[in-house]
């Protein structure tokens, strides 16, 4: 059978159009996070940042950092986890993380928050944050959260451990602030960088100077990460001054 000239015209540009489209980039594989409540603001909020920066996307699991340490022990995958600097070392020492690959990521104080809306108790002095824990019907906070033993310090330099047992809810990953918001709790203390992106919750201020206590995080590597070239320029960013804004912005310092 003869084609017309047309016809064969036609499937001739069809071939070549064809031809030159190019295969679809596959899509880069996720690196798998495991990182301590006290940054998940300050990493939603430049997360996507973060994934333009470094050709992945981020899977996270937010949690405390001492579940998260025990997940690692207990052979959790991650790629990257962000932690307490002591509990790094720990799993660096352990071979569960990669020697050499830690890195600094910021610092929060401990704050106290109340519901949004409602009268901004003075917390300023040991003084006036005394007469707010006691006023408060209930005060949340996370049991195992890393401002739990500044928390307890303060309650025993105010001389009111005693009086604070009844008053206090003691609840699981970031639990303190929303039970603020849902008004379940007066007060909760954590740390200023876990108060300030809950909606519904108002920051009423650190904890005075002579009480603070200050709860760092550091960075590191999986020894047996899948995405290892991920992972590393994910740690290059959460170490650069590219971050800095975005702590300043959820009431962290950057550490160096």
């Amino acid at each position: 059978m003869k084609l017309s000239p047309i016809l064969v015209a036609s499937m001739l540009t069809l071939a070549a159009g064809c031809e030159s489209v190019p295969a679809a980039a596959p899509e880069a594989a996720a690196v798998r996070v495991l990182s301590s409540n006290g940054v998940k603001g300050v990493v939603d909020d430049v997360r996507a940042d973060i994934e333009r920066a470094i050709g992945h996307p981020l899977a996270i699991e937010f949690s405390t950092s001492v579940a998260l340490k025990a997940k690692i022990e207990q052979g959790e995958p991650f790629d990257v986890a962000i932690l307490t600097p002591a509990m790094v070392d720990d799993l660096v020492t352990q071979g569960k993380m990669a020697a050499g690959s830690p890195v600094h990521v910021a610092r929060s104080g401990v704050g106290v928050g109340a519901r949004e809306g409602a009268p901004r108790a003075d917390v300023s002095t040991p003084d006036a944050l005394t007469r707010a824990l006691l006023n408060a019907n209930k005060v949340a906070f996370t049991a195992e959260g890393q401002s739990r033993a500044t928390i307890d310090r303060t309650f025993e330099r105010l001389g009111i451990a005693e009086a604070m047992r009844p008053k206090v809810m003691l609840l699981g990953p970031a639990g303190g602030p929303a039970a603020v918001a849902k008004g379940e709790a007066d007060l909760t203390l954590t740390l200023v960088s876990e108060i300030l992106p809950i909606p519904g919750v108002q920051l009423l201020g650190p904890l005075p100077a002579e009480l603070q206590n200050y709860v760092s995080f550091a960075a590191g590597r999986s020894a047996n990460a899948r995405e290892r070239e991920g992972a590393d320029a994910l740690l290059r960013h959460l170490s650069g001054p590219e971050l800095r804004s975005a702590l300043e912005r959820h009431g962290m310092e950057s550490v160096e």
